[in-house]
């Protein structure tokens, strides 16, 4: 167990160094760099300084140097924690992204625990009553869920709460809240604005994981194991529970993985939408203003949340299903 655990740690850190290598070619590919973006926006507003501020910038942060010296010095401060200086917002990642990367763990631990709340029951519903009307109802309800994109259900739940409750259902906190210090009274406030984000961010994979799970556990029902556990009188309530729906929940394990990147990384139409100030829409600003060092920050740490995910799900499935735990 222990050697397995530190075989994927060593694989896991291969891994993000990877992640940090590509992510930071990717985000050169544009042509240009944030001084050239900086240059066409002082040279639109007629300064005539524009030349000599975008040379300048190029000098302070070593934009003039090699693409492999960059990288090197970048992941060099990584590596000693230093994220580095952001160059639109003028101050160090880690304070840019700051409260928006606690932010962004809510909204996600939210929205998986809500998806498993809701996808687990219905499920193991629509496998042991498969073809009843509530199998069909939910099924016409996973598919509804699956063609809806993220953001067309959070403009419509947006519109009801407007017209219909009188609600404003938009953003993590009321407005007394958003730039108030951190509180009992606050993540009170944030609590009751995580419903929303909950559900739009996690229907698309609610839906997904009801018809995983209804396949797989109809799927367990016809093995001779569930058969002989019938022919020894166990209930069915407790056969069902206790040995198929446990096999069976192996796709609820194997989805921590990339639930937690997933729902940060993509859900950026959906956080526009619904103004959450989450990493989303910092990491597309990142993106298009060139700023290398935010946006390498930010991919990095998607990276590390996979790596990290991938290894709880790993054990989580050692845990539940022993044929992986002895293949090991």
């Amino acid at each position: 167990m222990l050697s397995y655990i530190g075989r994927r740690l060593a694989l896991g850190l291969f891994t993000v160094w990877a992640v940090s290598v590509l992510a930071f070619l990717i985000i050169q590919l544009p042509p240009g760099d944030f001084a050239t973006t900086r240059l066409a926006e002082l040279a639109a507003a007629g300064n005539p300084s524009a030349v000599y501020e975008a040379e300048r910038l190029r000098a302070e942060y070593g934009l003039d140097q090699p693409i492999f010296v960059q990288y090197f010095t970048w992941i060099g401060q990584v590596i000693q924690g230093n994220l580095g200086m952001s160059f639109d917002w003028n101050r160090p990642v880690a304070d840019v992204i700051g409260d928006r990367l606690l932010l962004s763990m809510v909204v996600s631990v939210a929205a998986i625990i809500f998806t498993w709340a809701v996808a687990l029951p219905i499920g193991v519903y629509s496998a042991v009553r498969r073809y009843s009307v509530g199998d069909y109802t939910f099924t016409f309800l996973g598919f509804l869920g699956l063609a809806i994109p993220n953001f067309l259900l959070a403009l419509i739940l947006m519109y009801l709460g407007f017209a219909v409750f009188d609600a404003n259902v938009g953003g993590l906190f009321s407005p007394e809240y958003e730039s108030a210090p951190w509180s009992f009274a606050k993540a009170w406030d944030l609590l009751k604005h995580l419903l929303l984000p909950a559900v739009v961010l996690g229907m698309t994979g609610t839906a997904q994981l009801v018809r995983i799970m209804r396949a797989n556990l109809l799927d367990e029902l016809k093995k001779p194991y569930v058969i002989t556990a019938r022919a020894k009188g166990l209930s069915e309530r407790r056969m069902v529970a206790k040995y198929p729906v446990r096999v069976a929940l192996n796709p609820f394990a194997s989805s921590i993985g990339f639930l937690f990147p997933q729902v940060v990384s993509g859900a950026i139409v959906v956080s526009i939408v619904l103004s959450l100030p989450t990493v989303g829409p910092l990491l597309l600003r990142s993106l298009q203003a060139q700023d290398m060092f935010l946006a390498g920050a930010i991919v990095l740490l998607l990276g590390v949340m996979t790596v990290i995910g991938t290894l709880i799900s790993d054990l989580v499935l050692m845990w539940l299903d022993p044929r992986i735990r002895h293949a090991r």
